[in-house]
């Protein structure tokens, strides 16, 4: 007899403070959702599939929409972890009730366990609106992709006395305002520790730290699917891009030399019998 994975819950993952270790990739379409879904504890539709899959320069580019299509598409592929979509930028910072209207049309649509959004102290007010309606939020900490245009560019935050003391604001704020969690990216290593050991909710990084409650990549840029750039806090496990670019290599020579298709790949051949 065969058992259904129990769902992660948002709630299962808040109780895990100060425990084993949260394992946390994102994904963006149903086949990659089923690669990751067993290993992870969460699995994030982030943002980054503007620049990921749709080659944009920055994650500013998509919808919510889009958003919601590859929610879906990931849910399909996830049976256990806790599936968490980003709400891109522009869907609700103008205010809370923009911010709730957003992430309610993402967790009808979707089915996904929590929406994710960027900012300190400025959005705690939007965090709690929308924990209030009911729907977990995945607070986001640190360096902010959607806001580096206007912050100057893809800067490590914490440095310096007055940083280090913005981010510990911001991350009080976002677990005050009922975040489950909260991912501290691109922060200077002993602020996200401190952030880590004061916050009362899990802390999941991505360039911060490894005292961090859990650990999060872009998927593409683990496995190499992803080449324009690496960041610093990347370690590469595979080198899948030049699997599949040998693999279509010999595709391609396979079909011009006539190598590609046999006869085993085609349909009503007649065979002629041994005499």
């Amino acid at each position: 007899m065969t058992h259904e994975a129990q769902r992660i819950t948002a709630e299962d993952i808040r109780v895990r403070k100060g425990g084993a270790k949260l394992v946390c990739l994102t994904a963006y379409d149903t086949p990659m959702a089923r690669r990751v879904d067993p290993h992870c504890d969460l699995v994030l539709v982030g943002d980054s599939l503007a620049m990921v899959v749709y080659g944009l320069e920055t994650t500013r580019g998509v919808t919510l929409d889009i958003m919601i299509n590859h929610g879906q598409a990931v849910m399909r592929g996830c049976a256990q972890a806790c599936v968490v979509v980003d709400l891109p930028h522009g869907t609700y910072e103008q205010n809370p009730d923009q911010a709730v209207a957003s992430a309610m049309r993402v967790i009808d649509e979707t089915g996904c366990q929590a929406v994710k959004l960027e900012g300190g102290e400025e959005m705690a007010a939007t965090v709690r609106a929308i924990v209030d309606a009911g729907i977990p939020v995945l607070g986001h900490i640190g360096l902010l992709p959607q806001k580096a245009e206007h912050r100057g560019g893809f800067k490590i935050q914490g440095k310096g006395d007055a940083g280090a003391q913005q981010v510990m604001r911001d991350a009080d704020a976002i677990a005050a305002a009922g975040a489950f969690a909260i991912v501290i990216e691109g922060t200077v290593e002993a602020v996200a520790r401190d952030v880590t050991m004061s916050s009362p909710v899990p802390t999941i990084g991505i360039g911060a730290s490894p005292a961090c409650d859990g650990q999060i990549l872009v998927t593409q840029d683990m496995v190499g699917l992803f080449a324009d750039f690496t960041p610093k806090f990347v370690k590469r496990y595979g080198d899948a891009g030049a699997v599949i670019a040998d693999s279509i290599a010999a595709y391609a020579d396979d079909v011009r030399t006539g190598r590609f298709p046999e006869l085993a790949h085609c349909f009503g051949v007649v065979k002629l019998e041994e005499t």
